[in-house]
């Protein structure tokens, strides 16, 4: 794998100005295509991370350009990296903020039907999780159980930075966003390499 000058982890002003070549940039969004129907960036082509993870070595030779990974906060385009990097891919920078901070620095974005990011709605149902299980601890004390399970799978998310109530979530109808796509259909949608000079 190369080495490169530019940062591993770029803030949203910085993407913004990138953006403006984008023959030299390849914007790859690894939400889910629900939340990638709400807002992206745009220009960006979405790749969620569970495809990803199964074809990075597709994906890497695919692309010989700057990318920029994105997701909602910056947690899921850093797993994108630790996975492309594996495979010996290089140039990738992980966007500092996500899309909401894309957009607040003056980026270019498109909407769609709006739906809840995959971490809210992470959150919601872990604290309606604990505020059931607190609550039914009123008439069965065993039923405190239940918040305990839903702090300590936190805490191991954080450990691991990753999040099972988040792929479970993203699994649903409702994240799925209008249609289902195959890895190869993802593929072929980004840009080829730039033929050898």
């Amino acid at each position: 794998m190369s080495t490169t000058t530019l940062p591993d982890r770029v803030d949203p002003g910085t993407a913004v100005g990138w953006a403006r070549d984008p023959d030299a940039l390849t914007v790859i969004d690894v939400r889910n295509p629900a939340e990638f129907e709400t807002k992206h960036i745009a220009g960006s082509y979405n790749v969620p991370l569970d495809l990803l993870g199964e074809h990075a070595e597709q994906l890497a030779a695919r692309l010989d350009r700057q990318v920029l990974l994105v997701c909602q906060s910056g947690v899921r385009s850093a797993q994108a990296q630790k996975q492309l990097a594996g495979v010996g891919m290089a140039n990738l920078h992980v966007l500092e903020g996500g899309v909401p901070g894309y957009e607040a620095a003056g980026g270019k974005v498109k909407h769609g039907r709006y739906r809840w990011s995959l971490e809210r709605q992470v959150r919601m149902v872990a604290g309606s999780l604990v505020v059931a299980g607190v609550t039914a601890a009123f008439w069965t004390p065993k039923a405190r159980l239940l918040a305990g399970a839903v702090g300590a799978g936190l805490a191991v998310s954080a450990l691991t930075d990753t999040c099972t109530m988040g792929r479970v979530l993203a699994a649903l109808p409702y994240n799925r966003g209008p249609q289902e796509r195959t890895a190869t259909q993802v593929n072929e949608q980004l840009p080829t390499q730039h033929p050898a000079a």
